[in-house]
C-alpha cells in the first residue's frame, strides 16, 4: 500500500497486538508473582495470629451457677427422633465431668430418658432446672405435663423450679392463653417454684403472663438479636436488658434462663462466633453476674450437634464443652483460638511441593519463574485446604453433605491446580494466550480433551455454585455459612487467569450467554449481600469482593471482547474450541 506524504509508516494490527502482549507479560508475570506472595503470606499470618493465646480478663471462679444440660451428643442423636431414649448410664457419665463446673443444669424435658437427671443429680449434689416441654400437640404436652410432676415432686431438695416451656410464644405454637393454662395447672400441683422461658422480648410483649409465674426467665442472646450485638458491647448489652426487664417486672425475681456465646458458625454482623469470643463473653458475663447478684443459666453445657439442623453450623457450637465432653477453654488464663494452626502450614507445603512436581512428570516442565507460581498457588491452596477441612467438620450433618463437600473440595484443589500450570506456562513465555476457554456447560459437545476445556468447564460449574450459594445468601441467609475456604482458591485462579488473558487482545473473545447471565447476578449479589449483612461482616465484604472477582473473570475479557474492532487472526484459539 501506498503511504501518503508526510505519513508514518505503521506496523499491521496482527504485529502490534503481538508488541502489546509482549509488553503486558513483562508487567503482568511480576505481578502476578507478587499476588500469590500476597495470598500466602495474608494466609500464613491469618494461621498464626489464630494460634497466638490471647490474653483475656479471669472469670471469679472456675465454678458456673448453671447451665443447660442436653444428652443428644453423639452423631446422629437428636430429640426429633420420638423412639430416641437417653440411657441412665449416659446421664451419670455427663453429669459426673459436667459437676466439676457447673453446680446446676437446666433441662427442657422429661422425657426420652431426661426423667433421670434430677436422681443423678442427686446423687452429685447438683441442683436442677427441671424442664417440661410445650408444644402443638395437647397428647405430648400432657404426657409431658404429667411425668414432670411426677419427677419434680420425687425430688424437692434438687428440683430448684420447674419451667413449664420454652419459647413457645416465640415459635407461635400456642396462643398466651391456653399457654397460661399448662403454666397454672403446674404451679397448682406443685409446692416448687414455676416459670415459663423465652426471649425478653416476648416476655414484653406479653407482660400478662408475670402473675401465673413465680419469677419471670428471659433468654439475652446477643448473637441472635434481630441487631446483631458485637462483642465489645454484649454484655454491657445484656445488662441494659436486664435492667430494663427488671423494671417492668417489678417485685418479680427475674432469672436470665440462656446467656452464652457460640464458638464456631457464620458472622452476623459484628457478631462473630470464635472460641475466643466465646470465652470473653462467658468470663466477662460470669463477673457482671457475680457484683451484681444476677441470677443465671448459660446455654450450653455441651455443644450439641443435632442444632445445626436448625440454625446452622453455629446452632451445634453453643457449649462450654465440645461433644466429646472436653472443656473448650479455662475460665483463668489466656485462650487459643487454633491451636492445630500449624496444620495450615504443613497442608501449604505438601501442595506447594505437589502442585511443583507434578507438571515435571510431562514433556513441558515449567522453568524457574513457572516452578515459583506453582509452589506459592499450592502454598495458598493448602491453606484454603486445611481451613475448608476444618469448617467441613463443624458443619457436616450426614454422609451425603461430607460427600457433596468433599467432592467440591478436591475439585477446588483439581482447579487451583490447572489454573496454576496454565499461569505458570504463560509466565515462562511457553503460553502467551493462558488456555482459558469461555465454553458454556451446554455448548460442550465432547469430553474435555485439553487444559482449555478442563478450565472452561470447571469455570462454570465455579461460577454456577457461586451463583446458587449468592443466591441463598440473598434471599435466605440467617443460618448459612460464608464458604469462603471453599471458593478462594478457584476465584483467585480465574480472576488471575482473566487478568494475565486482558493484556493480550488476541486472547478476548465473547463470553457464552449463561456465564454471562451467572457473572451478572453474583456481581449484583455482592453488594446487596453486603448491605444486607453491613460492612462490619468481614466474611460477608470477603466474598462479595470473591463474588466480583469471579465475575470479572468473565465479564472483563467479555466486555474486551465486545469493543475489540477487527477481525481475529486466522488459526487463533485453534484446538480451544
Amino acid at each position: 500500500m501506498a503511504l501518503r506524504a508526510g505519513s508514518k509508516p505503521r506496523l499491521p494490527a496482527r504485529f502490534r497486538a503481538q508488541a502489546l502482549g509482549r509488553l503486558c507479560h513483562r508487567l503482568l508475570s511480576p505481578a502476578l508473582v507478587a499476588v500469590l506472595v500476597a495470598a500466602c503470606v495474608a494466609a500464613s499470618l491469618h494461621g498464626w495470629r489464630n494460634g497466638q493465646p490471647v490474653p483475656l480478663p479471669d472469670a471469679p471462679s472456675e465454678r458456673i451457677a448453671c447451665a443447660s444440660y442436653t444428652p443428644f451428643r453423639k452423631p446422629g442423636e437428636t430429640p426429633f427422633d420420638k423412639h430416641a431414649h437417653v440411657p441412665r448410664e449416659r446421664i451419670e457419665a455427663d453429669l459426673e465431668v459436667l459437676s466439676q463446673r457447673f453446680e446446676c443444669v437446666r433441662t427442657y424435658s422429661v422425657s426420652q430418658g431426661l426423667a433421670e437427671v434430677p436422681a443423678v443429680a442427686e446423687r452429685l449434689g447438683m441442683k436442677v432446672l427441671l424442664g417440661i416441654w410445650i408444644g402443638r400437640d395437647p397428647a405430648e404436652n400432657e404426657r409431658e405435663v404429667a411425668l414432670g410432676l411426677r419427677v419434680a415432686n420425687a425430688h424437692p431438695a434438687t428440683v430448684r423450679a420447674v419451667i413449664v416451656g420454652n419459647e413457645v410464644l416465640l415459635r407461635r405454637e400456642l396462643p398466651p392463653e391456653r399457654l397460661r393454662a399448662y403454666i397454672e395447672r403446674v404451679r397448682g400441683a406443685t409446692h416448687l417454684p414455676v416459670t415459663y422461658a423465652d426471649v425478653w422480648e416476648f416476655w414484653l410483649r406479653h407482660q400478662q403472663l408475670s402473675d401465673a409465674v413465680s419469677f419471670v426467665t428471659i433468654h439475652i442472646l446477643p448473637y441472635w438479636e434481630d441487631d446483631p450485638v458485637d462483642i465489645d458491647r454484649a454484655v454491657d448489652h445484656v445488662r441494659r436488658v436486664y435492667e430494663q426487664v427488671r423494671e417492668v417486672f417489678a417485685g418479680k425475681e427475674v432469672l436470665i434462663g440462656e446467656i452464652g456465646w457460640p464458638s464456631k458458625g457464620r458472622s452476623r454482623r459484628g457478631a462473630v462466633p470464635s472460641r475466643v469470643n466465646e470465652a470473653r463473653f462467658i468470663r466477662e458475663f460470669l463477673s457482671f453476674a457475680t457484683t451484681f447478684g444476677v441470677p443465671y443459666n448459660v446455654i450450653e453445657a455441651v455443644d450439641q450437634p443435632w442444632k445445626r439442623r436448625l440454625e446452622g453450623t453455629v446452632g451445634g457450637h453453643w457449649g462450654l464443652y465440645d461433644a466429646e465432653l472436653r472443656p473448650k477453654f479455662p475460665l483463668q488464663g489466656p485462650v487459643t483460638e487454633d491451636p492445630t494452626w500449624m496444620k495450615g502450614v504443613y497442608a501449604g507445603i505438601g501442595l506447594a511441593v505437589a502442585f511443583a512436581l507434578a507438571p515435571l512428570a510431562g514433556a513441558r516442565r515449567p522453568g524457574l519463574r513457572g516452578l515459583l507460581i506453582l509452589a506459592l498457588a499450592g502454598y495458598a491452596t493448602g491453606t484454603a485446604l486445611a481451613a475448608q477441612i476444618r469448617h467441613m467438620a463443624a458443619s457436616n450433618r450426614d454422609a451425603f453433605e461430607w460427600a457433596l463437600s468433599a467432592t467440591f473440595t478436591a475439585l477446588a484443589v483439581f482447579t487451583a491446580f490447572l489454573s496454576a500450570w496454565a499461569l505458570a506456562r504463560w509466565a515462562d513465555g511457553r503460553g502467551r494466550q493462558p488456555p482459558l476457554v469461555p465454553a458454556s456447560l451446554l455448548e460442550l459437545q465432547r469430553l474435555p480433551r485439553s487444559m482449555a476445556d478442563w478450565l472452561g468447564l470447571l469455570r462454570f460449574v465455579w461460577l454456577f455454585a457461586a451463583a446458587t450459594v449468592a443466591l441463598l445468601l440473598t434471599f435466605d441467609a440467617r443460618y448459612r455459612d460464608f464458604p469462603l475456604s471453599l471458593f478462594g482458591a478457584p476465584g483467585l485462579g480465574f480472576l488471575l487467569l482473566a487478568l494475565a488473558g486482558a493484556g493480550d487482545p488476541r486472547a478476548w473473545r465473547p463470553v457464552e450467554q449463561e456465564e454471562r447471565l451467572l457473572a451478572g447476578w453474583l456481581a449484583v449479589s455482592a453488594p446487596l449481600i453486603v448491605a444486607f449483612e453491613r460492612i462490619a461482616n468481614t466474611s460477608a465484604v470477603l466474598w462479595g469482593a470473591l463474588s466480583l472477582a469471579l465475575a470479572a473473570a468473565v465479564l472483563v475479557p467479555h466486555v474486551a471482547a465486545r469493543r475489540r474492532s477487527g477481525t481475529p487472526d486466522p488459526g487463533e484459539h485453534q484446538g480451544t474450541q
